[in-house]
């Protein structure tokens, strides 16, 4: 049976949730005959590389999908990108808050998703659940996470195919923010994950919709 590793960050930046990995929790054990490993990781640059190259390692999963939060976003974003950048606006939960500092020196420049991206944009709208593809991961952990498991797709596990999402924040998570703030259920971005993984695992040539951004 295929084998795909789901990860979320656990709660940073003084928030008591992070509805990533709450959302990765609610996945059922298996999609489209694959099955769903669970793992929740650290919002740390320098550790969460470490935890994911050890559960590939364990785990031996044909698929990675890490799972974060971007809150101000409307949609849920498949990422397509992720760049060789590590510049934090504030501290990892350890403490670390990198400046214009490469994520791996011997790392390409940037690396795509290798996951069928567009596709799971259109699995996740055809749900019912606001998709989107975006073009920046950002700088913080999300980037850097993505980044790595990229890297080490490329160079330690072959054949393996990556990618990322971010999600809103959690109806909760709203409380207490500016009018206006984009939220989404947790039920419904696990809903989303889903979809999503159900396209990344059957489908090998990605969609040919464009979907650029003029800005």
């Amino acid at each position: 049976m295929s084998k795909i590793l789901v990860t979320g960050f656990d709660p940073f930046g003084g928030e008591p949730v992070n509805p990533a990995f709450e959302a990765v929790k609610l996945l059922p054990e298996s999609i489209a005959g694959v099955s769903v490993v669970k793992l929740e990781i650290p919002t740390v640059f320098t550790r969460s590389a470490m935890v994911v190259e050890e559960a590939i390692e364990r785990e031996k999963p044909d698929y990675v999908l890490c799972i974060g939060q971007a809150g101000g976003r409307s949609a849920v974003t498949v990422e397509k990108v992720a760049i060789n950048l590590a510049e934090a606006r504030i501290p990892d939960n350890d403490g670390e808050q990198p400046f214009d500092t490469p994520l791996r020196e011997d790392g390409d420049t940037a690396y795509f998703a290798t996951l069928p991206v567009k596709t799971m944009v259109k699995r996740i709208n055809a749900s019912g659940i606001p998709a989107l593809m975006s073009y920046t991961a950002g700088t913080y952990v999300c980037n850097s996470i993505m980044y790595n498991v990229l890297y080490l797709l490329d160079r330690r596990f072959p054949g393996v195919k990556g990618g990322f999402i971010h999600v809103p924040y959690a109806t909760a998570q709203g409380v207490g923010k500016p009018n206006g703030t984009p939220t989404m259920e947790i039920a419904t971005m696990a809903k989303a994950i889903e979809a999503a993984i159900e396209a990344a695992v059957s489908v090998d040539e990605d969609a040919t919709d464009i979907m650029g951004e003029t800005h």
